[in-house]
């Protein structure tokens, strides 16, 4: 018997980043190593639609819906220069020997590249209706579409965030995909 096609989703455990490195017309898509996204809150998808409406004879005739964008929100708790990088490029520079050293992100005019990027989120185990399973949502062709939210927030953790906007995939035309795992399976595998 097929798994039911609809679950409660409860909760976010984990999600990770890759870089698009390939994404030819005829083949598959190829994905760089996957990065942590430290202390994942929210996941959150929203689309955009444009319709278009037809009226004549003093009276609404006939419309019609086409997907202009989809865009995801990620907040989390701990800011990542590995993620920066990711997302809207730049280099980090580890240096120095305990006990002073130092990890630096320097974004200059000329790597702040905007580099395209898969998004991978899940579930915990458990938190979906099927005892033990998980969903994971896949965005596969991203782009930053703000500049990150950095900084920080006096007596207050700041949380860090970032938006980015989907695009089909050439390969296979795929923006996302949300999978039900009837047993979990770690982002990737």
């Amino acid at each position: 018997m097929p798994l039911q096609r609809f679950t409660r989703m409860y909760g976010i455990k984990d999600a990770k980043i890759s870089a698009l490195l390939t994404d030819p017309a005829a083949s598959t898509p190829t994905y760089g190593p996957a990065i942590d996204v430290p202390g994942i809150k929210t996941f959150e998808i929203t689309g955009e639609i444009e319709v278009k409406t037809l009226r004549g004879d003093n009276q609404k005739l006939a419309s019609m819906s086409a997907l202009t964008n989809v865009q995801v929100a990620i907040t989390h708790a701990k800011m990542s220069l590995d993620v920066l990088t990711a997302i809207i490029g730049g280099a980090v520079t580890d240096a120095g020997t305990t006990p002073a050293q130092t990890s630096t992100w320097d974004l200059k005019g000329a790597t702040a590249t905007f580099p395209a990027f898969k998004l991978e989120g899940v579930t915990p185990p458990n938190g979906i209706d099927l005892i033990g399973g998980d969903v994971h949502v896949v965005m596969h062709k991203l782009t930053c579409s703000a500049f990150p939210d950095l900084g920080f927030a006096e007596e207050d953790f700041r949380i860090a965030s970032f938006t980015a906007d989907a695009d089909p995939l050439i390969s296979n035309d795929k923006w996302l995909s949300v999978v039900i795992n009837e047993t979990a399976v770690a982002i990737g595998a």
